[in-house]
């Protein structure tokens, strides 16, 4: 078994792509079920972004995206589930059924693959919007904290359609709801616009040059005709860009989206290929991407041959303070 990172000489179970929720939880899963397995991570994930989420069961007072990484790294480590930072180049299927990736030019020989590569936020036209959405002032779900938008003066900024079908979708929450459309973008559909003004959010056609915080926890939206908006709430609604590059290579089908097709056990159309997370179904949740991975890894231990019970060595020390770490980790701070 690889150890530390380091790549394996003969073929691993299962070559995990992607170090976010469902690719984290898979490997759990594997090293749990006593299988070799490796994760390579670019070392980005959206999580990374999650200022504090109070939607993923289990956090009542909420969790920070980075914690809630760091816990799963430690977690999988515990279980024989090493950790290599890395981009994998390419990824093919040898004559013999093995998968053979390419790992900053190393090869890494796998029976089966778990990709968990996730989705790209299309960026608004700001500068500096990761720090922006670090630091609270956009935000990109609001399926995950629309609920503490209760109230509140919401604005979305987006392009099309989607951008105003989130807005409706926030009309849950909150009537003092806008939508920012930059100039150029394409004219909604009739229908849209009349549920658009059933609900009584208003619209504003502007290009956004700047977003700041101020000293009351309200955002300002600076648009070029020099004008500024100011809401409590400003959400990012320009889509997503699915990863799902290596996958094309092996001719995996997937819709005009780019989300890959999979069976209930979540295995793609190429057979010993399977996905999990934000490139399959669209609902972008750290709970549905904990599922998906979940089942992937208990479909791929049931294909791969039964292996024989054999008692383990004792933990290393070093194992053991892992799990002391984990169970002893301070609760996130509640936002």
């Amino acid at each position: 078994m690889p150890a530390g990172g380091v790549i394996a000489d003969e073929a691993l179970d299962c070559l995990v792509i992607g170090g976010g929720p469902a690719g984290l939880t898979s490997a759990i899963y594997l090293g749990r079920f006593f299988r070799t397995v490796l994760i390579v991570d670019k070392g980005w994930s959206r999580a990374e972004w999650i200022p504090l989420s109070h939607n993923l069961p289990g956090f009542p007072q909420g969790v920070e995206g980075p914690v809630l990484l760091d816990r799963l790294r430690a977690q999988a480590r515990l279980y024989g589930a090493p950790l290599k930072f890395g981009q994998v180049d390419a990824l093919e299927r040898a004559d013999d059924g093995l998968f053979v990736a390419s790992v900053e030019g190393a090869p890494v020989t796998a029976r089966t693959v778990v990709l968990a590569t996730g989705v790209l936020e299309n960026k608004p036209p700001l500068p500096h919007v990761a720090e922006a959405v670090k630091n609270g002032l956009i935000r990109t779900c609001p399926i995950c904290d629309g609920y503490e938008s209760q109230g509140k003066r919401v604005a979305v900024m987006g392009a099309g359609e989607h951008a105003a079908a989130e807005a409706l979708f926030l009309r849950t929450y909150t009537d003092k709801l806008s939508l920012l459309l930059p100039r150029e973008a394409e004219a909604l559909a009739p229908d849209t616009l009349t549920a658009l003004a059933a609900a009584k959010i208003g619209l504003i056609h502007a290009d956004v040059a700047s977003v700041q915080l101020g000293d009351d926890g309200v955002t300002a939206l600076s648009v070029e005709d020099g004008q500024t908006h100011r809401f409590d709430v400003v959400y990012s609604a320009f889509g997503t860009t699915s990863q799902t590059q290596l996958a094309k290579t092996l001719g995996a089908r997937m819709d005009d989206a780019g989300r890959l097709y999979v069976s209930e056990h979540q295995e793609t159309s190429i057979a010993g290929l399977y996905a999990a997370g934000d490139l399959v179904r669209g609902l972008n949740q750290i709970a549905v991407a904990n599922g998906e991975a979940a089942i992937a890894a208990t479909a791929i231990h049931n294909r791969l041959p039964k292996r024989p019970y054999r008692i383990a060595a004792a933990a290393p020390a070093s194992v053991a303070a892992t799990a002391a770490a984990i169970h002893s980790a301070p609760r996130p701070k509640c936002g």
